[in-house]
């Protein structure tokens, strides 16, 4: 059947009117869809035009938002319709929330505007940089100014800084200036030596071959006090180039270094390791305490977010849109006192074996001083070694005899020269004997024989609730790695014949034994404590009461061994009475080498030392406890 004509055009008019109910979504659902699309990547099936009238492909806006993000473009956005649209003709003003995540978790967010035009019945978004921040034009960028935190020192129990501000030199090398690599090389060894720094400088050359021209490559810093003792060596050098800074630091070089560790220029390690919280041109703690907290010292840094600006210089200029201020570290607060960490240290640094000394105040357990001697670096010996204990574990055995009534301290007990144990033969060190002599004599001079010959009236439980009672492997943080010690368990004859003279398995540390003779002075074990703040969880629990009459014997005993046993150097040391006990201990079968130890107290401060291959006690470890004690009583 053929329509009419008129048919028809009332068709078309019908079709036509249909269409023009049918016009394009309203402009508020057209931007979520381009919010919506701008998060996904896909923005495809939307019409853009810029801001001047002229279509921009879909793809083109997405390009131009990711390079308006500069350094935000690996951080979290989220973009939402932040209220009614506005309609003027052909016009429509949508408001936006823009929210970024910074690093650190620093949030920002911001309210921008997307605008919206008709054409041809349909609503297209404009395209113009300041969609995505209202100050943003063509051609910038994001970029992000990190803002360091002050980070804090640590401090002692008074609040007194340890470790502060002090001024400092970096010397370094320029590769452009360099005319005579090795003359270089051998000019700053020997200018170092003069202030006892070895220098590494094996791989100086490679750096410089591989660096930029005019690169700064550091070499070592220096406390400015030690750069004034040898400024002219090393600026007369082709290549030196110095930069001052103010670094925090101890008070000296050595001052508890490998309880403290230090504050360095993050490397790529760090940065590797902790890429959500150091950048390049960062300080990191290294080793100790810097290390262990490390975030808390640091504080929280803040962040700002500039425009960046080329001029037509080349140079940059920045508009800052957002900042978040810095937080500072917080300080940590130790036991360690300035006086007695001096002396410790002057103590040691005299001594040409690795050696160690920790002391703690008796009274309450705090630890005053732990060193290491000057070249120990990051290795805290002294808190976290693990060494035979030798004679000075005969403090821990004669308080077990003597608290169970095997003897008195004027009980005579032979000391032979060697004595059988199954198959095993013990001897006095060089052979000596004293043949039948007081409990208390053989203490003084050391006799490993007497000792033998009460281990089996001891027994194995019986040492172990002796080193118990004095702290020997107890539980207790100080919030820095340590080691409470492991006593032998006694199994067989021999090995608890070796155990009471401080061989067989039972390991110590220095702290171990400075903690165990404090609770002799004491009267009780008192977990000993070292960082205060942060406070550990778990700082230990003090022992009951030691039994008074053999805790009294014993100090008398402790006492004789240095008004006229093994320890009598120390009988002329100034301040209150010293009392001590000496230890050889092997450590390596078949070898002569032995470490030497002291462990003693004067006063309200117990202390230990102990020297790796130091050979005999009163040798090479009662030298260090004297010059300890005559520094601290000046």
């Amino acid at each position: 059947m053929r329509r009419s004509t008129a048919g028809f055009a009332t068709l078309l008019m019908i079709a036509a009117g249909g269409l023009a109910g049918c016009s394009s979504d309203p402009p508020e659902d057209v931007v979520q869809e381009f919010l919506t699309g701008w998060k996904s990547g896909d923005v495809n099936e939307l019409a853009f035009v810029t801001a001047e009238g002229g279509r921009i492909a879909a793809a083109d806006v997405l390009s131009k938002i990711r390079e308006l993000y500069g350094d935000l473009d690996q951080q979290p956005l989220e973009v939402k319709v932040a209220g009614a649209t506005t309609e003027t003709g052909d016009n429509a003003s949508t408001p936006i929330n823009v929210g970024w995540t910074l690093p650190g978790d620093v949030p920002w967010t911001y309210q921008s505007t997307v605008r919206s035009i008709r054409k041809d019945g349909d609503w297209q978004i404009i395209w113009e940089p300041a969609l995505l921040q209202p100050q943003l034009t063509s051609g910038d960028k994001l970029r992000l100014r990190r803002v360091a935190a002050d980070r804090a020192g640590v401090v002692d129990a008074t609040g007194k800084a340890l470790v502060g501000p002090h001024d400092v030199v970096v010397v370094g090398v320029s590769p452009e200036k360099i005319t005579d690599q090795a003359a270089l090389e051998k000019g700053l060894v020997a200018a170092f030596k003069k202030i006892d720094v070895d220098l590494d400088l094996s791989d100086l050359a490679d750096r410089a071959g591989k660096a930029d021209p005019g690169a700064f490559l550091d070499v070592l810093t220096l406390r400015a006090t030690d750069y004034a003792k040898i400024r002219d060596d090393v600026r007369g050098l082709d290549g030196t180039v110095f930069r001052q800074e103010s670094r925090l630091l101890a008070p000296t070089r050595v001052f508890a270094r490998a309880l403290l560790g230090t504050v360095d220029a993050a490397t790529k390690d760090d940065i590797d390791a902790r890429p959500d919280t150091l950048v390049v041109g960062d300080q990191a703690g290294h080793g100790g305490i810097q290390q262990k907290y490390d975030d808390v010292l640091r504080g929280t840094p803040g962040m700002a977010v500039v425009i960046a600006k080329e001029a037509a210089d080349g140079t940059t200029e920045d508009t800052k849109i957002f900042s978040a201020d810095p937080v500072a570290g917080k300080a940590v607060k130790i036991t360690i006192d300035t006086a007695v960490q001096n002396a410790a240290d002057t103590a040691t640094a005299a001594e040409k074996q690795p050696s160690s000394l920790v002391a703690v105040r008796i009274s309450d357990g705090a630890v005053l001083a732990t060193s290491n001697g000057p070249d120990a670096g990051g290795v805290n010996t002294a808190l976290s070694g693990q060494v035979p204990p030798g004679s000075t574990y005969k403090v821990v055995t004669a308080y077990g005899v003597l608290s169970k009534k095997v003897v008195t301290a004027d009980t005579t007990v032979n000391c032979p020269k060697s004595i059988k144990v199954n198959d095993r033969e013990f001897k006095n060190s060089n052979d000596f004997e004293l043949g039948k002599v007081p409990f208390h004599t053989d203490f003084a001079k050391s006799c490993n024989t007497a000792f033998v010959s009460l281990a089996p009236k001891l027994t194995a439980a019986g040492l172990q609730e002796a080193s118990t009672a004095l702290g020997i492997g107890a539980s207790y943080d100080l919030g820095v790695e340590t080691y409470a010690g492991q006593v032998s368990d006694g199994g067989t004859a021999t090995e608890l014949a070796a155990a009471v003279f401080g061989q067989g398995s039972t390991v110590v540390s220095p702290l171990t034994m400075a903690v165990a003779t404090a609770a002799v002075a004491k009267g009780r074990f008192q977990p000993p404590k070292l960082v205060l703040d942060p406070a550990p969880a778990q700082p230990g629990t003090a022992g009951p009461e030691l039994d008074k009459e053999a805790v009294t014997a014993l100090r008398a005993m402790m006492r004789e061994v240095v008004t006229s046993g093994t320890g009598k150097s120390l009988k002329d040391v100034k301040g209150k009475p010293v009392h001590g006990k000496t230890g050889t201990a092997e450590f390596k079968t078949g070898s002569d080498e032995t470490h030497a130890w002291f462990v003693g107290y004067q006063g309200d401060v117990a202390f230990a030392v102990m020297v790796q291959k130091g050979g005999a006690g009163s040798e090479a470890a009662v030298p260090i406890a004297k010059r300890f004690l005559t520094t601290l009583n000046k």
